[in-house]
């Protein structure tokens, strides 16, 4: 397996994207089911079959080819990878990061809108699979039952606010969501910075905390302007980084430090 990073010229005044070609053999794991990642991938030449585990076995989703982009999934939301992605043939893509995919969105809204319109597409070949595989309900049937609430604990810590002191207790659950509430749109983050954002310098869904093994991470949220940072550390968007009891963590203009509750 071999990359090369190759770079496409755009307009403005932002330096241009950055994406890396990857090359993968017939059989190689691109990435594997429930594991981490922070990219996404577009398949350049070759094909590319995404696996689910259904019933203890590997099931065939579907398969990519040249045009076709997969993992973006876990870039937006940060969570671990939902299905497995193989090369069915040697193939290539291009690997794409969330701050250059952010850029790309910015640069280009449209993309956006062909991603939602292949995932609406995607999300309905996946709901017929899962109908024709014998589930009794598809986990996307609005009638379905609830899913069992996520297991939630004590919150151990705190972002406090450096001039004023003003505390803001992490959510419960294992993921907090830091930015400015907008009823307008409905949007309430867990964390609301709107009092000490006199500047209105944080975007409405600007970053998360989360928890992983016992740790804490940090992750800047697609579109997310002004920039987020930890001990004085700019991070890359959708890229997270560990964080502990201590760290100064700036959210827009507002300096915030990690302590316990």
């Amino acid at each position: 397996m071999s990359s090369s990073s190759t770079v496409f010229k755009t307009g403005g005044r932002r330096p241009p994207p950055r994406y890396t070609q990857r090359e993968f053999a017939e059989g190689d794991w691109i990435f594997e089911e429930e594991t981490l990642g922070t990219e996404m991938y577009i398949v350049l030449d070759g094909q590319v079959e995404i696996l689910k585990q259904v019933a203890e076995e590997p099931r065939q989703l579907s398969v990519l080819e040249k045009g076709d982009f997969f993992g973006e999934m876990a870039l937006l939301e940060g969570l671990p990878r939902a299905a497995g992605a193989r090369a069915l043939t040697p193939v290539k893509v291009l690997e794409i990061n969330g701050a250059t995919f952010n850029q790309m969105l910015r640069e280009n809204p449209e993309i956006a809108v062909r991603m939602m319109r292949k995932l609406s597409h995607r999300l309905r070949e996946t709901d017929a699979l899962l109908r024709e595989l014998g589930a009794e309900r598809s986990p996307y049937d609005p009638a379905a039952p609830p899913e069992p609430a996520q297991e939630t604990h004590p919150a151990a810590e705190q972002l406090v606010h450096v001039k004023s002191g003003m505390e803001f207790a992490l959510s419960a659950s294992s993921e907090t969501t830091i930015g400015r509430r907008d009823p307008a749109t409905g949007i309430y983050p867990d964390v609301d910075l709107s009092p000490v954002d006199g500047q209105r310098s944080i975007s409405r869904r600007h970053a998360k905390i989360f928890r992983r093994g016992g740790k804490l991470f940090l992750s800047e949220e697609i579109g997310s302007m002004n920039g987020t940072y930890r001990n004085s550390e700019r991070l890359e968007t959708g890229v997270p980084v560990e964080v502990a009891l201590g760290d100064e963590i700036r959210i827009g203009v507002v300096d915030l430090e990690l302590r316990r509750a």
